[in-house]
């Protein structure tokens, strides 16, 4: 009995619950489309991406790159950079570049 004495902590923890994840909205960002337009042509750095993220009252940003599946849930704390496909070959099977082609909230 005592050897399972030092395993009540234990056990007591694997009991306990975490707290309930935010749901979205409660966090308040919720993002807006206004003029991100101007983003379109631009290059995708973590500079942009951060000028963004400031211009859309965003939470998080979201990458997208050409051909990339992404699921299609509207998230409203969530700002989706859309990357354009470029002409040049960047090696076998890869038509990407980093040069933003549209931004769209969700």
């Amino acid at each position: 009995m005592r050897k399972l004495l030092w395993l009540s902590p234990l056990l007591l923890a694997a009991c306990a619950t975490a707290p309930a994840p935010a749901a979205i909205g409660e966090t308040g960002a919720v993002c807006s489309n206004n003029n991100l337009g101007r983003f379109a042509g631009q290059p995708g750095t973590k500079e942009v991406g951060a000028a963004i993220l400031r211009a859309s009252g965003a939470r998080t940003v979201r990458w997208v790159r050409p051909g990339m599946m992404v699921t299609m849930e509207y998230r409203e704390d969530r700002v989706t950079v859309w990357l354009k496909a470029s002409p040049n070959i960047e090696r076998v099977g890869s038509l990407t570049t980093n040069v933003i082609d549209r931004v769209t909230c969700g």
